[in-house]
């Protein structure tokens, strides 16, 4: 298991194009800076929280829609592994932050953005949602195959950026969850709905033809 915490400066590991191409842009993009073009480059921790486009395929929006939906989280294995957390709403204090810190600052910088405190194990996260949602039974399985688990430093950050903090916290976000979810009254169709999940998206676009295999659109969509 990972037990250190990894940085900005830690070699990175892309496990999907989608984090490849990320890398690729940061490489790119870092050789176009200079005096007149100052950029600066967000890893943000793993998001939650409420959204107006919400995402119920991420860790804590996903536990909490099915503690609602379910009043059970079912864990398929021990949830020993390490996720660092961040609110949508706290990243976007991170953009506003950096873009009205000084440039010297940020300049052609990486920032990872959440806060260290916001390291949690899987579990954790799994008994903080379970609390917030009353009734809610928690099981866990046993130790998983995948054994990915990687704690994240925002030293960085709030140093370079010290007018940023973190708002919220998971205990914080999950109860924002439960009550929303309490008065949309959610249901398991809503939850399960495609709209919500990334993959479930790309699927039924790629099925229904709008857009091909390499996802660029098609037909009246792609002019």
């Amino acid at each position: 298991m990972q037990r250190e915490f990894v940085d900005e400066n830690s070699p990175v590991n892309p496990q999907t194009a989608y984090a490849v191409c990320k890398t690729l842009v940061e490489r790119d993009l870092k050789k176009l800076a200079s005096d007149h073009f100052s950029p600066s480059f967000m890893r943000n921790a793993t998001a939650y929280g409420a959204s107006p486009r919400m995402r119920f395929d991420i860790v804590l929006n996903n536990l909490a829609g099915s503690a609602w939906t379910t009043r059970e989280i079912r864990m398929t294995s021990d949830g020993t592994p390490w996720r660092p957390l961040v609110h949508a709403l706290d990243i976007s204090r991170a953009i506003i932050a950096v873009l009205e810190a000084p440039r010297e600052a940020v300049h052609n910088e990486i920032f990872n953005v959440g806060d260290t405190k916001h390291n949690y194990r899987v579990k954790e996260i799994a008994e903080t949602v379970a609390e917030a949602f009353p009734g809610c039974r928690l099981t866990f399985g046993p130790p998983s195959a995948d054994n990915r688990s990687y704690r994240v430093s925002f030293e960085k950050i709030r140093k370079h950026v010290p007018s940023f903090s973190c708002a919220w916290d998971a205990r914080r976000g999950a109860k924002q969850l439960h009550d929303l979810f309490e008065r949309i009254d959610l249901t398991p169709e809503v939850f399960q709905h495609r709209t919500f999940t990334r993959l479930k998206q790309l699927e039924y676009l790629i099925r229904t033809r709008q857009i091909d295999g390499d996802f660029f659109w098609t037909g009246p969509c792609a002019s």
